[in-house]
């Protein structure tokens, strides 16, 4: 299996997710079923359908987590030497050419990508344009909207 990197704080955030599943959403949905099963009839019995069907998202997103974190490489980038160049897990500071506007983006896992939250993943248009790059160069991204040129203004190890 190919190893997938993540961020310490997406592993933190997927084991919180998993424990959570396990401690509580499973127990609960365990206890609705036996509750609807005290109902009667199970062929009509909606309560228990429904509880059944979130047993079955619950198992399959433990599932899916626990997959994640078995093939998952997870770099610390503070403990990373600072060279300047952009790598997995940096928080960059970009300035759009032709707009002077100023974007921040940490590059992250592709399960812990969130653009509203400034997290790009490592394999998005922007990121892999940026990777290998350092502070002060100018690089172009090609999106579906068009070329972008950006300059990197600087490159933290946060």
């Amino acid at each position: 299996m190919n190893k997938v990197p993540m961020t310490v704080v997406g592993e933190q955030r997927l084991r919180d997710e998993l424990d959570h599943l396990k401690s509580e959403a499973r127990p609960n949905v365990i206890a609705a079923i036996a509750e609807a099963r005290e109902h009667g009839d199970l062929k009509e019995n909606a309560e228990y359908h429904a509880a059944r069907e979130q047993q079955g998202f619950i198992e399959g997103r433990i599932q899916e987590i626990e997959g994640k974190l078995s093939n998952a490489q997870v770099i610390d980038v503070t403990k990373l030497p600072k060279t300047g160049k952009v790598i997995f897990g940096v928080t960059v500071e970009l300035m759009n050419l032709d707009t002077d506007e100023e974007v921040t983006y940490r590059i992250v896992g592709e399960d812990e990508a969130d653009i509203k939250a400034g997290q790009i993943s490592v394999t998005s248009p922007i990121a892999r344009a940026l990777i290998g790059k350092e502070e002060g160069e100018v690089v172009l991204v090609r999106t579906p909207g068009g070329d972008v040129e950006y300059e990197i203004s600087s490159v933290e190890h946060l």
